[in-house]
């Protein structure tokens, strides 16, 4: 199982407020909906089309304003799940950050590697500007 870190993100709310925006797959809809194709949202379950594949992701944890762990259907090319992690170092004023683990053959590892870590950072610093 590979790993991937993002950056660590600062965002200028607190941790409930962040918490509260991100806990709902329904509250990503007007940052998402326009850049894949199909996008569906529930609470804890959303799916969308991108390059033509499509991906189903289940909110399988929460733990009020420091966790949510997000993990792909079983369905889904790559295995893999990943945590959107809070931390509030002062009134507004959060660090968040993403960990991705991705169960990658060597192959696919030399492949996207890179790429996936480049993505990891690109959506942590995309939710920090929405939030901010």
């Amino acid at each position: 199982m590979e790993k991937y870190e993002s950056k660590q993100q600062q965002i200028r709310r607190s941790a409930e407020q962040i918490y509260t925006a991100l806990a709902s797959f329904n509250n990503f809809t007007p940052m998402i909906q326009d850049k894949v194709d199909e996008w569906s949202a529930e609470d804890d379950r959303c799916s969308f089309k991108v390059k033509g594949m499509t991906v189903k992701l289940c909110m399988v944890e929460r733990e009020p304003y420091k966790l949510i762990k997000i993990q792909g259907d079983e369905l889904n090319p790559v295995d893999f799940t990943f945590w959107l992690q809070l931390k509030e170092v002062a009134p507004y004023d959060t660090r968040m950050r993403i960990v991705v683990h991705a169960e990658l053959n060597m192959m696919m590892r030399m492949m996207i590697g890179k790429k996936l870590q480049g993505a990891v950072d690109q959506m942590a610093e995309a939710i920090a500007n929405a939030l901010n």
